[in-house]
């Protein structure tokens, strides 16, 4: 089993930065590839970033590639999501996800274990 706990987020302005975190518990952490995906309001969840178990392979999405770059410290059990050049269409609650990788980073269907979510919101 694994717990996730997301934090960092908050207001920002436009071309600010933002770090999110999300910690892990559970002996498993380390064996999972974990994601970021978001949901603003109104609209699906969808996908920002993934990293694999190792830390050694990252995925993003188009709209935050050269912007936004997850890290993991397996140590520690911890994921960050750093996010920089932030616009205001990167509001919305972001959750963090853990699973074994089975062949597509950005499905939610990848992903067992899910965060609660911390709200960014981005001032233009």
């Amino acid at each position: 089993q694994v717990q996730l706990v997301e934090s960092g987020g908050g207001l920002a302005q436009a071309g600010g930065s933002l770090r999110l975190t999300c910690a892990g518990s559970g002996r498993t952490f380390g064996d999972n590839a974990v994601a970021w995906f978001r949901q603003a309001p109104g609209e699906e969840r969808e996908f920002v970033a993934a990293i694999s178990w190792s830390g050694g392979v990252t995925h993003y999405a188009n709209s935050v590639k050269g912007r936004f770059s997850i890290s993991r410290d397996n140590t520690r059990k911890t994921v960050w999501l750093q996010m920089n050049k932030l616009k205001h269409e990167d509001t919305a609650v972001y959750f963090c996800a853990a699973g074994a990788y089975n062949g597509d980073w950005s499905g939610e269907r990848e992903y067992d274990y899910w965060g609660q979510g911390t709200q960014v919101t981005v001032s233009s």
